[in-house]
């Protein structure tokens, strides 16, 4: 459920009819969502409310995008929404993983938010096991793309000028039968049911993944950041195209404060 921000003037609901909808899932290595950081950092997006759901663990901390003291204090909490209204662009960001079996009505809150605001599509930003990937998946990039068939009909011929690898279908019986072929996409999240939930509902939706380990994962999330600007072009494309991303402050504490001084 969307809720807006008060900023003293209401808190009328924004129009984000038409707009691209930009989410992670929470899935393996967290690429998807530290992605989303480097978006929302680098084009200065505005905070235009929260996604209120009890499918999150609850969490809240100060601002990830803090740039002075000023806005060192803001709240944050598990779901944010966020605008740029001159690139019709929405990121939710999502920061705390699911309650367990909490998947299914998440999504199904998620996609009546979208057909409500009548967004014109979604693209999820995710990411699956490296170590699961079958033969096929072994060879080129290991970048891979899902659409549904109402947007494949908009933008597939896109994706085959960029050269595009589609996220492969794999045996659904390894070692008996390779005939029947499933969508398999371990370590994703909630990207499987929500691309097969966006198919059945009519919603144009895209997926883009990455195949990954756990570690440290941002250079993962730079190489996802730059496969989705090659599509949708949210900053200018130059050689050294991750130079132009905007670390946010918070990052400085993914792996802690370090070791205190005193100690040595």
């Amino acid at each position: 459920m969307f809720i807006p921000c008060d900023r003293g003037g209401g808190s009328a609901a924004p129009d984000f009819k038409g707009f691209t909808l930009l989410m992670p899932a929470v899935s393996v290595g967290n690429v998807g969502q530290l992605a989303i950081d480097l978006v929302i950092s680098t084009l200065d997006m505005t905070k235009v409310g929260y996604f209120y759901t009890d499918c999150l663990v609850p969490m809240v901390g100060n601002n990830p995008y803090a740039t002075a003291d000023e806005n060192s204090t803001e709240l944050s909490i598990n779901a944010e929404v966020y605008s740029l209204p001159s690139k019709k662009l929405v990121v939710l960001q999502i920061r705390s993983p699911f309650i367990k079996n909490k998947y299914r009505p998440f999504c199904e809150t998620l996609l009546s938010w979208v057909k409500s605001s009548k967004y014109a599509r979604v693209v999820l930003l995710s990411s699956s096991h490296a170590y699961q990937r079958d033969d096929e998946q072994l060879l080129g990039t290991p970048l891979r793309y899902l659409l549904t068939p109402d947007l494949e009909k908009a933008v597939g011929g896109r994706m085959k000028e960029l050269n595009w690898k589609e996220m492969e279908k794999v045996a659904a019986y390894p070692g008996i039968s390779d005939t029947d072929k499933v969508l398999h996409i371990p370590g994703g999240g909630i990207t499987k049911l929500l691309f097969t939930e966006s198919c059945s509902e009519g919603i144009q939706m895209a997926v883009l993944l990455k195949f990954c380990s756990e570690g440290d994962n941002i250079p993962d999330a730079f190489v996802l950041v730059n496969y989705l600007n090659e599509w949708l072009q949210l900053i200018k494309s130059e050689v050294n195209l991750s130079s132009q991303w905007k670390i946010p402050s918070s990052w400085r504490l993914l792996f802690g404060n370090g070791l205190p001084p005193a100690l040595f």
